[in-house]
């Protein structure tokens, strides 16, 4: 694997931050930007660069780690480090991870959403994961082209809306 780049956009809102305007002010949130250090940063050995953008009001919301078997995971995903392919899992459900497509040279947005409700605090998310692997980092990546392939996974904060 070359260069691995993972840029995570959160857009996080609580219960009461569902009426239009709230939601117009959301849509205004862009899902791509420069990959600029800070807030990018090198993991894995400098194999990785992190980019996070947006809300994270529980504060770090988002882990990474390196398998043994030296697969990349990064919340629900995972990135293959012998075919550069990267696969959306959620563990919430009882399906194999759903394989989204190479990284190699052509980046890939996927988009999905989180509901995480106790009895005290409903936190709301829609999380986008820009992803691809270089040979060169580009820090304007992102923002050159539209992405070769877009994944998304809407499902749970779908049926949240609906109670």
């Amino acid at each position: 694997m070359s260069l691995l780049i993972l840029q995570i956009v959160i857009k996080q809102w609580d219960k009461s931050q569902r009426t239009d305007t709230h939601i117009l002010q959301r849509a205004t949130i862009p899902d791509k930007y420069p990959v600029l250090f800070p807030p990018a940063f090198y993991a894995f050995n400098k194999q990785c660069i992190i980019d996070q953008h947006g809300d994270d009001i529980q504060g770090n919301r988002v882990k990474y780690a390196q398998g043994a078997d030296g697969n990349i995971y990064f919340d629900r995903f995972r990135v293959s480090k012998d075919n550069i392919v990267i696969a959306y899992h959620n563990a919430k459900l009882d399906k194999p991870p759903h394989i989204i497509g190479s990284l190699d040279k052509q980046w890939i947005q996927c988009k999905y959403s989180i509901l995480d409700a106790d009895m005290y605090y409903w936190l709301y998310e829609e999380v986008t994961v820009n992803a691809i692997v270089l040979s060169k980092f580009d820090e304007k990546v992102f923002l050159n082209a539209e992405p070769q392939i877009v994944y998304e996974d809407f499902n749970e904060l779908d049926n949240a809306r609906r109670s």
